[in-house]
């Protein structure tokens, strides 16, 4: 799973390369549209619904990696 979301963040955000650091705070493309694309790219590659909550509480890889696992994706 996690290799999984590092490709979709590297595609997402257009990077050459990225690890389990990203986040918010040292990706520039993750802004406000970043972050409605990130969300629209993860719903794709795990076929799954995010909520609200769950979108807004997505800063960080380890952020993705939690709320996947609460929605039983290993």
């Amino acid at each position: 799973m996690e290799e999984k979301i590092l490709e979709v963040l590297k595609e997402t955000f257009e990077l050459d390369s990225v690890d389990k650091t990203i986040s918010q705070q040292n990706c520039e493309a993750w802004d406000s549209m970043g972050q409605l694309n990130l969300v629209a790219d993860l719903e794709d590659a795990f076929d799954i619904s995010l909520e609200p909550e769950e979108i807004g509480e997505m800063k960080c890889f380890e952020d993705i990696v939690r709320i996947l696992k609460s929605k039983g994706i290993k």
